[in-house]
């Protein structure tokens, strides 16, 4: 199990059982030393049970990234109730680090495989990250972040565009 899923199995397993948030062992990793923008995503028996995430940095390191989503995943996703410790041996983790967004000026620099889409329409804004399970074009990523977004599918968006690194 890589790192980053440790980390973020970690703090969810101690907050859920003992209400504590965890702190990354000393010396970081260099990996865990950057920053970046960070999605943790929890899954049991192969459905989404919570995702929650930051497009950009907002802690001073992946670790504190990882910590901080892992715990709203698990407990404050609005679309789920909050993890039970009897859930625990169930969940899978996953971990997605995002490069910075970079504005896509037209839609065919957009692929749902490789790349995550941000919208923004006003103070509105949405994220999907990219190889989702039965998003396989653009227009469904779009239509998806709008909606997530609450923004009406014939309003126009920004979009930016975003990799990811996967670590399950």
């Amino acid at each position: 199990m890589h790192p980053f899923v440790e980390l973020a199995k970690k703090t969810i397993e101690t907050y859920i059982r003992e209400g504590r948030i965890i702190n990354p062992s000393e010396p970081l990793p260099p990996e865990m030393t950057e920053k970046a923008g960070v999605f943790v995503s929890l899954k049991k028996h192969g459905q989404l049970r919570g995702c929650i995430g930051t497009f950009m940095p907002s802690t001073e390191n992946i670790a504190q990234e990882i910590i901080r989503n892992a715990i709203s995943a698990a407990t404050q996703d609005y679309r789920f109730s909050p993890v039970e410790e009897k859930e625990l041996g169930e969940l899978t983790c996953s971990v997605d680090v995002l490069s910075p967004p970079e504005k896509a000026n037209d839609v065919s620099e957009l692929n749902p495989k490789k790349y995550g889409v941000i919208v923004t329409n006003g103070f509105r804004k949405g994220l999907l990250l990219p190889d989702l399970e039965g998003v396989d074009t653009v227009g469904e990523q779009l239509r998806i972040t709008k909606l997530k977004a609450g923004i009406l599918p014939q309003e126009d968006v920004e979009i930016y565009r975003f990799e990811v690194k996967r670590y399950k």
